[in-house]
């Protein structure tokens, strides 16, 4: 009998939607369909809005952006819906991640908070589905830091017996999972920057939403002195556990480091990307130097010239994306949503301690009848 589920995923890039149709049917999994939306100009300006501290009436704000995310959601499972000829009543459960606007774990009073705008009960009412949601508190609550969350679905899928291997999903910001072979300790952590930068500076200079295949930075110079600068940032060299977000790694932080000096705005951006590459490359090398295979995903997944930075700075490392591996990049992280959700109704763990510095697994997510 079919086990279905919808996953759906906005992440950092804050580019859009992305949903799946998993069948988790006889314990394995197949991605049956993938739909996708772009967020309004309007909720995206708003949603980049909310991510620093203040402004006005912020709460008011940011509960109506949490009603636009649902809508959008539910137009992406509606069309999956649509598309594959299936019921409602037919898919167990909507894994709905909400769009993170502010990510503290750990800070002010000792738990910090993680914050994703969403509106489940609207998404439960629109769908007539239940809708998994909330997957980041309760590690929060349990001292952890909320992220990444992922590396136990990159375990499952990805990991392989005999060889140790490492996901990276480069979103807004770049993640690890370092899966060693024969099932030892799994690791996983944010690395920094991953294409939320390429993107503000590709807006802000070609007026266009992204760097498409990296063509734009593969035509610059790399600006040694302000990639030195750039690295100086304290939270590449902390150990994990770790994570960080748009709270850290903005335009205000980028600016900081520019200074006054003219500089030509290609050079920038393969000074930008370069910095994604080095920052990712660096942690894979300390962290897990026996990996011979790099499996990425994201959307950088999708940009050539950041895979080429990439294999240049890791020779002897295998580096594909993960649809060679059987699941396109932009889906990776909505059918982790989907598996998520999965695990919350069987009530299993879907944090990993070592990962996210939990003072053991938990049980994640909040769930909301349809």
């Amino acid at each position: 009998m079919a086990e279905q589920f919808i996953g759906l995923m906005s992440g950092t890039s804050l580019d859009g939607v992305d949903g799946v149709l998993v069948d988790f049917e006889g314990g394995t999994m197949a991605v049956k369909a993938h739909a996708a939306a772009e967020f309004p100009l309007a909720l995206r300006a708003e949603l980049l809005a909310l991510n620093p501290p203040g402004g006005d009436n912020e709460l008011h704000r940011a509960a109506l952006a949490g009603n636009g995310i649902a809508r959008i959601y539910a137009q992406v499972v509606h069309r999956i819906l649509a598309d594959t000829g299936i019921e409602a009543a037919t898919v167990t459960a909507v894994g709905a991640h909400g769009q993170t606007v502010r990510h503290r774990p750990g800070e002010f009073d000792g738990i910090g908070y993680t914050l994703q705008i969403n509106n489940p009960a609207l998404l439960a009412e629109l769908v007539g589905i239940q809708v998994v949601a909330d997957f980041r508190s309760r590690d929060v609550a349990a001292g952890g830091q909320g992220a990444p969350l992922v590396p136990a679905f990159h375990r499952a899928i990805f990991g392989q017996p005999t060889r140790s291997v490492a996901v990276l999903n480069i979103g807004g910001i770049s993640n690890l999972s370092l899966l060693p072979a024969g099932g030892g300790t799994v690791l996983g952590f944010d690395c920094g920057p991953g294409n939320a930068l390429l993107d503000h500076w590709c807006q802000r200079h070609l007026g266009q939403a992204y760097d498409a295949g990296g063509q734009w930075a593969a035509g610059g110079r790399v600006l040694d002195d302000l990639l030195a600068r750039l690295l100086s940032e304290p939270y590449f060299s902390k150990p994990p556990p770790k994570s960080t977000g748009r709270d850290l790694l903005n335009p205000t932080w980028l600016g900081s480091h520019l200074g006054t000096e003219t500089r030509l705005p290609v050079d920038v951006q393969a000074t930008l990307a370069e910095l994604t590459a080095s920052v990712c490359a660096s942690d894979l090398r300390r962290y897990a130097g026996e990996a011979e295979l790099l499996i990425v995903c994201g959307g950088g997944a999708l940009n050539h010239d950041l895979l080429a930075r990439l294999r240049g700075r890791l020779p002897g490392v295998s580096v594909v994306s993960s649809a060679d591996r059987g699941l396109p990049p932009q889906q990776v992280e909505a059918a982790a949503f989907a598996w998520l959700a999965r695990c919350t109704l069987k009530r299993e763990p879907g944090n990993i301690a070592s990962v996210t510095g939990a003072r053991g697994p938990r049980i994640l997510g909040a769930v909301y009848p349809g």
